[in-house]
């Protein structure tokens, strides 16, 4: 069972401060707290070889946590503790700089980058370990690549003009390619939309001074939510699934095998009390354009389909969620073949809808065509070979400590220097990668120390850090703004389309920019109404947490650790970084707009004129034929 339908956005008015409210508001706390990295102490990403996937006899109840959520200590209490204790030494450098005034600037560059490499220095072991999964990645790709140039080229070739087939039968170098073999085609298929049971899923444990992070798959992930260790206080599950047949089975029987925590009625809705946020994330683009391709090529083979229909299901070990997926798919109409479950997996370009508020799995996508838009992003050189794409993270918990989000997303979170690289990684890999994803950095930054630094050891909490960190992305400050920014991009593109404007005329020039301008004014009104949604998010997030900390007063819980960022700090920065990123792409969008209104009163003042001109012209023609007329008889006889 999907979400039901979350109400349209409220007026803007209704749902955010004015800046001068949201300045005053933040006032109350020093520059420090205002600015404070989301991502302070980060740890190096410690995977555990010691893993129980043994289940327990019976699940733990947890008591009823407060879901009151911290980040790790703010700059202020750590510059405190350093300066109060020795033993404070050794917490990250203390940022003092807090007049910074971009969107995104959060820490110094020079403070990050040293993070960074205790980090790398940490884990050399872990690092040498991606290096050959990346190596064994690419290998696979190179060989896959071969084949889907095989596949384009016998359905795009030049032969479908209608001169080469009518020379086809005389010249061999005019007939139609052949076709990759069948088995390499289903391994094409599955190469880039993995069968459901052998999806690679996540699974990160949090105890007190200690986490570990476990790889399985969706064929086994049901015994790990079934219960989780003594020493565990919060069970995060990470499965890279989109809206469809499978996502809703495997949320309604991840909810029926145990107790819901903490109702979120204001983030969420009172009849479904989840929250649930758009990303933005950037892909590869020519993988994109492959995804694309393979998907509606293939699914078109019709001998293709009994071997990929068998081995949806071949590798699965739960006890129900293939019996689930049938019979959700008898109920709702919908074939549960190879390609309907994995359609999902496609992540939505920014100008196919809004997919928060879907209400189950048959408004999920479904591609048309093979064409995708030609953002106009990547007019910035930075961006010439990415695409930026939405993606919903969806997160369910439990009373248990056991948390589940479900979201296909795959793409670069953290813009850096280094994003073609990152964008060359193979979409299952991204998650090791803490430099360029969001999830991948949460269980980094408590790798080493577990639940000690939160402030309180709830579901409740991860949850609240968790969506305010992957929320607030795509931004630069991971690695201190070493790399434009998409605010940035889309500034410097309307500069580039105000010059093309101002160019001498030339012929369908005209029509070319304004396309341009429309693919950018929608763009951006894309990114503006995400943050509208972000924002409602938050705010009722805020909400729900007022009520969870005046749970907890009238119970006198106190917090794990009372030094510790709590959950209100932690909404009130996310709620800053979007407000701010929603009046830049407003600004943005109202530029673009004006921009390209004054190409039209150009143009139409260059057609007055071209008018005028041709008008003159014409009377000249028309003067100049009369004298001739009148003359050029004279000649004859002078």
């Amino acid at each position: 069972m999907g979400s039901p339908g979350l109400t349209p956005p409220i007026a803007e008015h209704e749902i955010w401060e004015s800046t001068s409210q949201l300045t005053n508001t933040a006032s109350l706390s020093s520059n420090a707290d205002r600015d404070r990295r989301h991502s302070s102490s980060a740890s190096a990403s410690t995977i555990s070889d010691n893993r129980d996937h043994s289940p327990a006899s019976a699940r733990r109840t947890r008591p009823s946590v407060v879901s009151i959520a911290a980040s790790l200590p703010t700059v202020r209490e750590m510059h405190d503790r350093r300066t109060s204790s020795q033993t404070a030494q050794t917490l990250p450098p203390t940022l003092h700089n807090s007049s910074m005034s971009s969107d995104e600037t959060v820490v110094s560059s020079k403070n990050v980058l040293t993070n960074f490499q205790k980090v790398a220095a940490r884990d050399p072991l872990i690092e040498q370990e991606r290096v050959r999964k990346l190596s064994r990645s690419n290998t696979q790709n190179l060989r896959h690549k071969g084949v889907y140039d095989r596949l384009i080229d016998w359905s795009d070739g030049p032969y479908r003009c209608l001169k080469n087939q009518l020379l086809s039968p005389f010249m061999e170098s005019r007939r139609r390619p052949p076709l990759p073999p069948k088995d390499d085609l289903v391994s094409l298929a599955r190469h880039y939309y993995p069968a459901r049971a052998d999806l690679k899923v996540q699974v990160c444990d949090f105890g007190l001074g200690r986490a570990e992070r476990t790889e399985i798959t969706l064929g086994q992930i049901e015994e790990f939510w079934q219960s989780k260790p003594d020493w565990v206080d919060v069970r995060w599950i990470h499965a890279p699934l989109g809206l469809g047949l499978v996502h809703s089975s495997v949320e309604d029987i991840f909810l029926h095998d145990g107790q819901s925590g903490k109702r979120f009625e204001n983030g969420g809705s009172a009849e479904w009390p989840y929250v649930e946020t758009e990303v933005l994330n950037i892909r590869s683009h020519k993988n994109f354009q492959e995804m694309r391709d393979v998907y509606l090529l293939l699914s078109k083979f019709t001998e293709l389909e009994d071997e990929l229909n068998q081995s949806s299901w071949k590798n699965d070990h739960n006890s129900s969620l293939q019996s689930d997926v049938e019979w959700r798919s008898g109920h709702l109409g919908m074939p549960a073949n190879y390609w309907n479950l994995v359609t999902s997996d496609m992540p939505w370009q920014l100008t196919e809808g809004l997919t928060m508020g879907m209400n189950g799995p048959m408004e999920g996508l479904q591609p048309i065509n093979r064409h995708i838009d030609q953002q106009t992003l990547t007019i910035h050189p930075f961006y010439k070979d990415s695409h930026m794409v939405r993606n919903l993270f969806r997160c369910f918990h439990r009373s248990d400590g056991i948390l589940l989000t479900l979201s296909p997303m795959a793409g670069v979170n953290f813009i850096d220097k280094k994003m073609p690289q990152h964008l060359s990684e193979p979409a299952d890999a991204i998650f090791d990668n803490e430099n360029a994803s969001a999830p991948g950095y949460v269980f980094s930054a408590f790798a080493d120390q577990g639940t000690s630094t939160w402030h309180r050891r709830s579901v409740e909490w991860f949850l609240t850090y968790l969506i305010t960190e992957v929320g607030v992305t795509p931004h630069t400050c991971r690695q201190g703004h070493n790399a434009p920014g998409i605010n940035l991009a889309y500034q410097s593109v309307i500069q580039d389309l105000r010059r093309r404007r101002h160019a001498p005329w030339r012929k369908n020039e005209t029509v070319r920019l304004v396309r341009d301008y429309l693919a950018c004014i929608d763009e951006l009104t894309t990114v503006k109404q995400i943050c509208v949604r972000q924002v409602e998010l938050f705010k009722g997030m805020q909400q729900d947490v007022r009520k969870f900390e005046s749970e907890d007063n009238r119970a006198r819980r106190t917090p794990d650790n009372p030094s510790g960022e709590s959950m209100q700090e932690r909404i009130k920065w996310a709620l800053a970084m979007v407000k701010t990123r929603h009046d830049c792409f407003d600004n943005l969008l109202t530029d673009a707009k004006q921009s390209m209104e004054a190409l039209f009163q150009l143009r139409s003042i260059e057609q007055n004129e071209l008018a005028i001109v041709s008008d003159s012209q014409n009377k000249a023609v028309l003067i100049f034929t009369g004298v001739t007329i009148v003359f050029l008889p004279l000649s004859f006889f002078t």
